[in-house]
């Protein structure tokens, strides 16, 4: 018997998460000097009017200590272990698991423990949990489920696009000029999480009803001949924009079910308010 381990990054809620039989380790978020943890439930919304505001924020990864700790309680309880981690790419948080399990396995030789890099962030890492939960119910062994879970997590595809383009600057993703510029010709940058879990801006759309529809075009491109009927979107305060891309991917993708949650603290004060991001599986990212 085996547990999966998360951290916050994957952006799914605690009843989501309680429902999927799986635990999650939060990222911490300072914001206006107050340290707290990462969530997408309490405080949400009064994150994104604090970033709106022009309140500064930083984030902290999970250190060793805090995951060895929780992987522990997990071993003594008599489970073997699958840990996804938010992607390697943008975090120091994989590279903290893969030293915690080290440490851990020499005092629990009878029990296995792995890690797999998500390559993911957000509700892909999400949508890659959530995936990996129905493989475990179908009754894949432990490394049988690491395996598919190193195997597909490239076809975990994200792309998103943000309404505020200063965000991304601070954060050192697009240049000063680009910002400004981009500001004021309404200018949409798309972009989508490459091979090694990095952001990459990819493409420029003209207003955000043309950024929201090349989600979907890009979805539609990538998605054939995958079985997206469960498709996740995730969004920084915006909810009538993700219920309207939502409306798209049904239409145009034939997605049964599309599910919605906020962007989380900590990656929601990287990206900012209004951003807005699909999830599907894909041919390639």
């Amino acid at each position: 018997m085996y547990k999966i381990l998360t951290d916050s990054a994957c952006d799914l809620s605690r009843q989501v998460l309680a429902d999927l039989d799986v635990q999650a380790i939060p990222l911490s978020l300072n914001l206006r000097g107050e340290t707290s943890e990462d969530s997408v439930d309490e405080g949400i919304q009064e994150m994104y009017a604090a970033l709106r505001a022009g309140a500064a924020s930083s984030t902290s990864a999970i250190n060793p200590d805090t995951w060895a700790t929780k992987m522990r309680s997990i071993l003594e309880d008599g489970h073997d272990l699958l840990v996804i981690a938010f992607s390697s790419g943008l975090s120091t948080t994989y590279q903290s698991a893969v030293i915690a399990a080290n440490e851990v396995q020499e005092e629990y030789p009878q029990r296995k423990i792995r890690v797999v890099d998500g390559l993911s962030a957000s509700r892909g890492q999400g949508l890659l949990v959530w995936y990996a939960c129905k493989k475990r119910d179908e009754g894949l062994s432990l490394d049988e489920l690491a395996a598919w879970v190193e195997n597909n997590r490239l076809h975990l595809c994200h792309w998103f696009t943000v309404d505020d383009l200063m965000f991304l600057k601070r954060g050192g993703r697009v240049s000063a000029t680009t910002a400004v510029v981009g500001t004021m010709l309404k200018i949409k940058p798309v972009l989508h999480v490459d091979n090694e879990g990095h952001l990459i801006n990819v493409a420029k759309a003209r207003g955000r009803k043309a950024s929201i529809e090349m989600l979907v075009e890009k979805a539609v491109q990538l998605g054939e001949g995958y079985d997206n009927s469960t498709m996740f979107i995730c969004h920084g305060d915006c909810l009538e924009d993700a219920e309207y891309l939502a409306q798209l991917a049904k239409e145009k993708c034939g997605a049964k079910e599309v599910l919605i949650g906020y962007t989380g603290a900590v990656i929601g004060s990287h990206s900012g308010p209004g951003t807005l991001a699909l999830f599907f599986m894909g041919k390639h990212r």
